[in-house]
């Protein structure tokens, strides 16, 4: 394993996901500034990836759904296809409650190679839930064969902009059980400026599920906060699921590194260690709407573990080129 990595690994590259394939490749794909298109790129080692061309894979519609603001891709590989699951909407305008009116989507890649084009990837529609209402941000994860989603959506009884959600699926695009609420805003770390839980991510190790999501707004404000389970427990049932009443990775604000979160897990490239790949700023002048600061960049760095089995994620790594 390399003993460092590239940080910032991708400029430019918000909400990034990182998974390395049974063929020895990792795969990334994140937000693009433009939020026009889903990329993909590859390379044999992380720090190969800050140099691997990306290959447009799918573009957004030209009017209606998945016509505007395309975000947060993720790559998956189940039942011997390629899935990416996505956020998008029909207008750049808010709804009735100040809100974005994203849905999720997904398409689907039978091709070995996901990397041909936009050719081998097709439209599943729309992942729908209980709600028709904002949603972003889906995960999978497989556990005792069967196959679970894991999102955030807004529920407009609660307080806040999403809350967290699992539910079982009967294929990689349609739920099979009711949504189960796993988590909504309610600590001080996740209620700053906005309320919100979203982009979960999904770490199993140690005998029990790890479930990593971000909270308050995407400034420096924004942070990482963790559920777990043990792994024999029902994972939809509420009541085996417990969580941390504090952040687990923030600014560090002494070293002007802002905002990390939106986290997916990779491991190195001998397997050894496990890997944190986020997204951060380094500067607090933000001019206008967060959203629209293209310059929140992919970072990966190791963490530890402690021993309850639990992990250590510690700071964000300072810059390479600081």
């Amino acid at each position: 394993m390399t003993s460092k990595y590239i940080n910032p690994l991708i400029i430019q590259r918000a909400d990034p996901y990182i998974y390395k394939h049974t063929d020895g490749y990792y795969y990334f794909t994140a937000s693009v500034p433009a939020y026009n298109l889903i990329e993909i790129r590859r390379a044999k080692t992380i720090n190969g990836l800050a140099h691997a061309m990306p290959r447009t894979i799918w573009r957004k519609h030209d009017s209606g759904e998945m016509s505007q603001l395309i975000w947060a891709p993720e790559i998956h590989y189940i039942n011997d296809k390629w899935y990416i699951y996505f956020a998008a909407t029909d207008t750049t305008e808010f709804d009735d409650q100040g809100m974005f009116t994203h849905r999720m989507y997904c398409i689907e890649c039978d091709s070995n190679d996901p990397m041909i084009g936009e050719e081998v990837w097709t439209e599943k529609g729309q992942v729908l839930t209980d709600k028709d209402t904002f949603c972003l941000d889906a995960t999978v994860f497989e556990h005792n064969d069967k196959l679970y989603y894991v999102w955030a959506q807004k529920d407009k009884a609660i307080k806040g902009n999403s809350n967290l959600y699992i539910a079982e699926m009967v294929n990689p695009w349609t739920l099979k059980t009711d949504p189960v609420m796993l988590s909504k805003p309610e600590f001080d770390w996740e209620t700053k400026v906005f309320s919100v839980n979203e982009g979960p991510a999904v770490l199993k190790r140690n005998g029990k599920i790890f479930i990593t999501f971000s909270g308050s707004a995407t400034d420096e404000n924004y942070a990482m906060g963790m559920l777990w389970i043990d792994e024999h427990e029902d994972v939809l049932n509420v009541d085996n699921w417990h969580k941390l009443d504090h952040a687990i990775f923030q600014s560090d604000m002494e070293n002007g590194l802002y905002g990390p979160g939106h986290n997916s897990f990779t491991v190195s490239e001998d397997d050894t260690t496990d890997l944190l790949v986020y997204h951060v700023r380094n500067y607090l002048d933000i001019k206008g709407d967060p959203l629209y600061d293209p310059n929140r960049h992919t970072m990966v760095q190791p963490f530890s573990w402690d021993d309850e089995g639990f992990p250590v994620f510690g700071k964000p790594t300072p810059f390479s080129f600081d």
